[in-house]
């Protein structure tokens, strides 16, 4: 366990220190304090290098067959697709992928979510996405075209588990109260300790370096209820990314969105408080488990301007994501507008209240 001077402070990520005044410690940057033991007491709890179980499965002699390797000479991307799909581009980068050999080893998914929105679908959320856009220049709208639109089952490890957490939580009320000679508020500061038991159904993480998180997430969330056991057959037609992110590698992301949940959670209880200024978030995991899944998405490429513009839609629900360029020309006579605007209806209501 680290020494208290090695420790850091569970707000910020700052080195704590004692105190002489307080008798405490002290973090300097966003000035909490603890009690010596209670911080001992939060290292000894924290428990995010839990072992997580899980049953490998391995692919079955044959299986593999008619299942081809590209790789990716841009990103060093590796994508699966039986023979009759191929490829000619990487979907994420939009590079060209040369055929690498046949198909074998990692690990077989447990689960797939197979694709319920077709290419046209895809095509029609991206007409869709532009149109919603304010302030996207008008040369991208009209010359703009898909260069490559690719459906890719993205690997993902999915983390089931029990969960107890505490949080303690900085809160305050605010009082206010007039006479007739001041304006008086009052704030009250309190410490709120929470705790209980929560369990979490198949977290995500996903599996590939070459899909960015927040992009992922955000076509986020997939009806897992939905998904099948594996099955070769789902890939036909489509791209799956081979998974370059290991399960070891994915825990601490597994245990971040976990801690993140469960402090949510718990935030939601403390109530009858004007503001909850920070909090600290412990766990202890149990039952741990993850599997191996492949959810369903298009993935959409498009240039312009010399630069590439990537996009995503969740093939199981529709939902669509991607930035595009901004006209800064525009969102400039923009604000100049919406100024001029505010400053005609002020010098209106203060000619209307000098002339009443």
């Amino acid at each position: 366990m680290p020494t208290i001077a090695e420790q850091k402070c569970p707000c910020c990520g700052g080195g704590v220190q004692f105190d002489v005044g307080a008798q405490k410690l002290k973090c300097p940057f966003c000035e909490t304090e603890f009690e010596i033991n209670q911080l001992q007491q939060e290292q000894v709890e924290d428990t995010d290098s839990i072992n997580w179980s899980a049953q490998d499965n391995q692919w079955s002699t044959g299986e593999t067959d008619g299942m081809n390797v590209y790789s990716c000479q841009s990103c060093g991307g590796e994508i699966i697709a039986d023979s009759t799909t191929g490829a000619s581009k990487c979907p994420y980068c939009d590079n060209p992928v040369v055929m690498k050999g046949q198909f074998s080893g990692a690990l077989r998914p447990d689960l797939v979510i197979p694709f319920k929105l077709d290419k046209k679908a895809a095509k029609e959320a991206f007409k869709k996405h532009l149109a919603d856009k304010k302030f996207v220049p008008k040369a991208f709208l009209s010359d703009n075209r898909i260069d490559e639109i690719k459906g890719v089952y993205v690997p993902h490890w999915l983390f089931t588990c029990d969960t107890f957490a505490n949080a303690n939580f900085k809160a305050a009320k605010e009082k206010v109260w007039s006479d007739n000679n001041y304006n008086y508020k009052e704030t009250s500061y309190y410490e709120v300790y929470r705790s209980g038991n929560i369990s979490f159904d198949n977290v995500p993480v996903d599996g590939s370096t070459k899909m960015p998180d927040d992009l992922m997430e955000s076509v986020e969330p997939f009806d897992l209820s939905q998904a099948v056991d594996f099955n070769t057959a789902y890939l036909a037609g489509y791209l799956a990314d081979k998974y370059d992110v290991t399960v070891e590698q994915s825990m601490n992301r597994a245990n971040e969105r976990i801690r993140t949940s469960a402090g949510d959670a718990l935030e939601e209880t403390v109530k009858g408080y004007n503001f909850i200024d920070s909090r600290i978030v412990n766990m202890n995991i149990t039952n741990g488990f993850y599997k191996y899944a492949l959810y369903p998405v298009w993935i959409l490429n498009t240039s312009w301007n010399g630069n590439k513009y990537t996009f995503a839609m969740n093939g199981q629900s529709g939902k669509f994501v991607g930035n595009l360029p901004t006209d800064k020309k525009a969102v400039v006579i923009a604000s100049l507008l919406l100024g001029a605007g505010l400053s005609a209806v002020f010098c209106g209501l203060s000619y209307l209240l000098g002339w009443l």
